[in-house]
């Protein structure tokens, strides 16, 4: 047992809360290693408006087109990826994401830049979709949620530490060298896979020959909790991005300057403390209760949004960032224990789900900021989350017929290797 197994599988003489400490650390730096460029550009949209020339909406749709190829990426991996091994598919994304991560440092055509980025994010969703498998089929019921709450963590992390070092590197180096200095973190992503992750059998199969089988996703979208969760994902990230890609420009309206935009994301802070909670709150009051209360967190955080205090607004946004991320943590996990069969393709609709909502945000927000203004933008940021909260209610209210699934009773041995 060599790697990255000693971390996520140690003997059972080593488990102790230690363990779980650095199992935990290096889930959570994998994840935002893998994830560190999907939002950072939002922290120099304005800058990218300037340099580009075009509207704020379309500026913010360019930036946001990581998420239709994170969207695309989950899916595939789950059709097609049945044989993948996770550390070759892992550190190979993450290489060959480090590709259209210089490119962008070159393109003046906004055309090309949106496609770099639909590429970035079918190079991140591949690496984040192989893991979220690997940690849903590796780990006990319990040790998943927690384990899914530190890769979470580590994309609240992503989200912290990227748009402060993008705002910062833009604002000393310029956009070249911002871009250049991500491609950097691509690659030491990929390094730190190759040299800690121990090469594993390929996902979960849901036939006899590892052939992909359609009625293993049948059963997902039968699963009527499963589907309110898909939704929920959805407007988690339509209302996460629709506020942090166009609240910079409210921001720079109360004066801030571009190099202090970035320091703004110290609101993401309060989140890498409260984000690992996730697992224990879901366990305490239960996921309904968990997704209910964090996304009221959340709309309670929006309406500060309507200040013009500085101070408020960004109280606000500390509680949209906590409440989402909280959500999303609980959201995954959910998705881990009630998919009884095929998890990698349960994960991935899930990640479909999330990262198409995130491009509608970014569409849709963009819309309305610029012909209608930021209050109706919060408006509809308050209704999708009140709308999640109505798909919450019957959470934990539908049981789960393990018989009516022929595949649920052909559990291979990956998803027994679990931890004690």
């Amino acid at each position: 047992m060599t790697g990255i197994e000693h971390v996520l599988n140690p003997p059972r003489a080593n488990l102790g809360a230690d363990t779980d400490r650095r199992r935990f650390a290096v889930i959570a730096l994998i994840s935002f290693l893998t994830l560190v460029d999907l939002f950072a550009a939002q922290a120099i949209l304005p800058a990218l408006v300037e340099k580009f020339q075009v509207s704020r909406a379309a500026m913010g749709f360019a930036v946001n087109a990581s998420t239709f190829g994170m969207a695309v990426a989950g899916l595939g991996i789950a059709f097609f990826g049945r044989r993948i091994d996770r550390r070759s598919g892992i550190w190979i994304s993450l290489a060959l994401l480090s590709v259209p991560t210089t490119a962008l440092a070159f393109t003046h055509d906004l055309t090309v830049f949106a496609a770099l980025r639909i590429v970035q994010g079918l190079c991140m969703s591949a690496a984040f979709t192989l893991t979220i498998a690997y940690l849903s089929e590796h780990f006990s019921p319990i040790q998943a949620t927690g384990a899914l709450a530190a890769y979470v963590t580590g994309n609240v992390a992503s989200n912290f530490f990227g748009r402060i070092l993008s705002a910062m590197v833009a604002g000393f180096g310029g956009l070249e060298i911002n871009f250049l200095t991500f491609a950097a973190l691509n690659i030491a992503g990929a390094l730190l896979v190759w040299l800690t992750l121990k090469k594993t059998s390929a996902m979960m199969q849901t036939s006899d020959d590892g052939s992909f089988n359609m009625r293993g996703w049948t059963y997902h979208f039968a699963d009527g909790e499963l589907r309110r969760v898909f939704a929920i994902g959805f407007l988690i990230l339509f209302v996460f991005i629709g506020t942090f890609t166009y609240v910079n420009f409210q921001l720079v309206a109360l004066g801030l300057s571009p190099m202090t935009l970035g320091l703004v994301y110290l609101v993401f802070l309060p989140s890498m403390l409260t984000t690992p909670m996730a697992g224990k709150l879901a366990v305490r009051i239960g996921a309904k209760l968990g997704i209910i209360s964090t996304l009221g967190l959340a709309i309670v955080g929006l309406a500060a949004l309507l200040s013009a205090s500085l101070p408020l607004v960004l109280a606000g946004l500390a509680l949209v960032a906590i409440g989402t991320f909280l959500a999303q943590a609980i959201a995954t996990g959910l998705v881990g224990r009630r998919a009884v069969t095929d998890k990698a393709g349960a994960s991935g609709i899930y990640l479909a789900s999330y990262y198409t909502g995130g491009l509608a945000g970014s569409l849709v927000l963009g819309q309305i900021y610029d012909q209608v203004g930021w209050p109706a933008c919060v408006g509809v940021l308050v209704a999708a989350l009140l709308a999640a909260i109505v798909i919450a209610l019957p959470i934990g209210s539908m049981p789960v017929h393990p018989g009516d699934n022929p595949g649920s009773l052909k559990r291979t041995s990956i998803s027994r290797r679990t931890i004690r």
